[in-house]
């Protein structure tokens, strides 16, 4: 097997090559304010002065000139996700979180993007997305649940599904139960 290396990005030393930089990323894909600063302390010497002030330097600009926005961006995504993935409001909170936006940003963009939402149908049609039917035997039925809870759906959410399709009530009381008292419990 041969072992190809890759050269590592030349560092950038002024504000304007930055700059340029952090423009034609933004042209790939809308990032978040950490996300930019991630990157591009990537390509200066991140530990000098220097290196920081170019890093603040640039963001402040694209800040000012309305590239760079959080607000905006946690927007965006949550629509996106929303409309395009079929996935709940807490799965988009995790991954705004994930993407260095501050609480305060996101509770107001997820809000606005699903505050008229009905999440039973978009979890309905986040199921017909998945291609995923009425269960058959209990196995599938709390592979539905774990697919729904994954996607970010509210467990009372999923328990209407379930219920609907008349899971059976020992299934359900038992993925209640593993609900209320796993670590990752999110009822709402």
């Amino acid at each position: 097997m041969v072992k190809m290396s890759f050269p590592r990005p030349r560092k950038l030393e002024s504000e304007d090559e930055l700059y340029d930089y952090a423009i034609g990323a933004l042209a790939r894909r809308m990032r978040s304010v950490a996300e930019m600063k991630r990157l591009l302390r990537a390509r200066v010497d991140a530990e000098t002065e220097l290196g920081q002030a170019l890093v603040e330097l640039v963001i402040r600009r694209l800040k000012d000139q309305g590239y760079l926005n959080d607000s905006r961006y946690a927007s965006a995504f949550s629509t996106f996700r929303r409309d395009n993935e079929k996935l709940g409001r807490l799965r988009v909170i995790t991954e705004l979180k994930a993407k260095g936006v501050h609480g305060e940003v996101i509770e107001k963009a997820v809000a606005g993007v699903y505050g008229d939402v009905d999440e039973e149908q978009l979890a309905r049609q986040h199921l017909r997305r998945k291609r995923l039917e009425k269960p058959k035997d209990q196995k599938q039925a709390a592979r539905i649940f774990r697919q729904l809870m994954r996607a970010g759906f509210s467990a009372r959410t999923i328990f209407r599904i379930l219920k609907k399709w008349e899971v059976d009530e020992d299934l359900l009381s038992a993925l209640e139960a593993d609900t209320a008292s796993g670590p990752g419990s999110r009822e709402s």
